[in-house]
This record gives C-alpha cells, sequence and structure tokens, in this order.
C-alpha cells in the first residue's frame, strides 16, 4: 500500500486505514521510547532538578500535573478531530479512534484533577476551590465521562457512533476555555510561566524548563502507546467476532438439513 495515493478524493476514502497501519508499525517504537523517557523523567525530577526555593518537593507534582493536563487537551484533540472525519466519511475506524482516545484522555483528565489537588493542599490549603481552572476541568472530566457512558449504555436502535460524535465536537469547546480561563477570570491557579516572552529574566530555570519538556514529550509518547494499544484490541475483537460470525455461517451451509 503506497501512503500517497493517486488523487486527494482517495486519499481522504482511504486516510482512516493509512493512520490505522502507520500506528501499528509504529506502536513498538513508541512503547519503548516512552518507556526510556519515562525512567528519565523520574531520574530527572528526584535527583537532578532542584527543589523549587518556596514550594519545596510539592512543586515536583507540578512535572507530572503539567503533561497530564496537556494529554487532556491532547486526547480530546483526537476525539474532534476523529469524530468530525466519523460524520463526514461514516467509516468505522474513525469511531474507534475517538472513541479509544476518550477512554485513555479520561485517565489522563483524573490524573490532572488527582495531581492538582495534591498539590492544592499544601499550597493553597485545601484539595480544591471553585477556581474557574480547576471548574473547567472538572466539567471537561464530566464530558469524558458522559462521552463514555453514552457509549456504553445507549439503546442498540440509536445512532450511538454519531452522537457520541456530535458530543465529541461540541464538548472540545471546553478546551481552550480552560486554557484561557487564568487570562479570562481572576483565579488562584498559577499563570504560564514555562517562557514569559515579554520578560528576558522570567520564566523557569533552565534545569526545570529541560525537566519538563522532556515529561511532556515522554507523557505525550505514553499517551500515544495507550491509545494505540486500544485502537490494536478494538480492531482485533472485530476482527474476531468477524471470523466468529464467518464460521458460524460456514457451520450452517455445510450442516446437513
Amino acid at each position: 500500500m503506497r501512503w500517497w495515493p493517486g488523487s486527494w478524493g482517495q486519499f481522504w476514502r482511504t486516510l482512516d486505514g493509512r493512520v490505522y497501519h502507520g500506528l501499528m508499525w509504529a506502536r513498538p517504537w513508541i512503547g519503548w521510547l516512552a518507556a526510556g523517557l519515562m525512567i528519565a523523567v523520574f531520574g530527572l525530577v528526584f535527583w537532578w532538578v532542584p527543589l523549587e526555593a518556596i514550594q519545596g518537593w510539592p512543586q515536583k507534582i507540578f512535572y507530572i500535573h503539567v503533561p497530564s493536563a496537556w494529554i487532556t487537551y491532547a486526547a480530546f484533540g483526537v476525539v474532534f478531530v476523529s469524530s468530525i472525519l466519523y460524520l463526514w466519511q461514516r467509516a468505522p475506524l474513525w469511531d474507534v479512534y475517538a472513541r479509544t482516545a476518550a477512554e485513555v484522555g479520561f485517565l489522563f483528565t483524573t490524573l490532572t484533577l488527582a495531581t492538582g489537588m495534591m498539590w492544592g493542599k499544601p499550597i493553597w490549603g485545601t484539595y480544591w476551590t471553585w477556581d474557574a481552572r480547576l471548574t473547567t476541568t472538572l466539567i471537561l472530566w464530566f464530558i469524558y465521562g458522559g462521552y463514555l457512558l453514552l457509549r456504553a449504555y445507549a439503546r442498540p436502535d440509536v445512532d450511538v457512533a454519531r452522537m457520541a460524535a456530535i458530543v465529541g465536537i461540541v464538548g472540545f469547546l471546553d478546551v481552550p476555555i480552560i486554557h484561557l480561563s487564568v487570562l479570562w477570570w481572576r483565579t488562584l491557579h498559577p499563570q504560564p510561566v514555562v517562557m514569559i516572552l515579554d520578560d528576558p529574566g522570567g520564566g523557569l530555570p533552565a534545569s526545570m524548563l529541560i525537566t519538563l519538556l522532556v515529561s511532556l514529550v515522554a507523557f505525550s509518547l505514553v499517551f500515544a502507546w495507550l491509545w494505540i494499544q486500544r485502537v490494536w484490541q478494538e480492531r482485533t475483537a472485530e476482527n474476531l467476532a468477524l471470523l466468529e460470525t464467518l464460521l458460524e455461517r460456514r457451520v450452517r451451509e455445510e450442516s446437513p438439513a
């Protein structure tokens, strides 16, 4: 199979399968690279990067919390794009991509909220406050959960894939709201400090910035590997179900009347 087909129409019609073959090819490489980088992240966090002068040890949660939040956005981005392509093409693979990305994204959103509360207790004195960033992230957690509940409990006669795609598209509106909430409203949540362009002396120290960037790449690869694994599992289950159906039909055809 050539990666680049002869026409744009053919390209879009076969894109879902080409994405699948690309993911399966990259799966082992992503897994090994993710494992190696995660080991490096924990080494950097606990043995290399210095303690933050004011927050101390709780600040190290930052290197898990921020990458988890990034994956929260990215996973719903996959849901959003896959849902649009499913409604356009009605190719079942796009629905698989959206559903499996939502499953993994829900886990990372839970991790984002949990690590945020772990950081908030020693720094703010409370696990939870109805801060704009926290509240909008919690809303996204409920959107993820509602999406998955819809997939699990919709009636058989309902076009659940179409309904879920609509939820995935509309629900993505919360992602930019979360990201911009610290700029739109007065909030307890820290302002962006990774790179402050109008202050050459601002931003994170080099060691913290390097550790954060490595952690972002590592968590991205972990998400990619988990998502690809779920896609592979779903496709394998579908193929096994199809094979079982074909075998049952063959047995019925060969059975004496």
